[in-house]
């Protein structure tokens, strides 16, 4: 199996570098009387991996040149920073 590295990677290994983080050294959510979120977060940010490395091996599968992958995932990525930004 040849190994490629693509934008979802990335965006799987930060998700994983995350949940770890909120494991080790928790999460206050501001605005309530300090409640420590760290495990909850935690538990998404795993889940937002899994999804993401699932999504990756989908894609994988349908765009066998590397250049097209790359252009796929970063459009992939970019649509949803601007959908998430549209609805905070």
């Amino acid at each position: 199996m040849k190994l490629r590295i693509t934008p979802l990677n990335f965006a799987s290994a930060f998700f994983l570098f995350a949940a770890g983080y909120s494991w080790i050294y928790g999460i206050k959510i501001t605005g309530a009387k300090l409640i420590d979120m760290g495990t909850a977060i935690g538990w998404i940010f795993l889940l937002f991996a899994v999804v993401v490395s699932f999504l990756d091996m989908i894609l994988r599968n349908f765009f066998h040149e590397l250049k097209k992958l790359w252009i796929v995932e970063l459009s992939f990525i970019t649509l949803t920073a601007i959908i998430f930004l549209l609805v905070k």
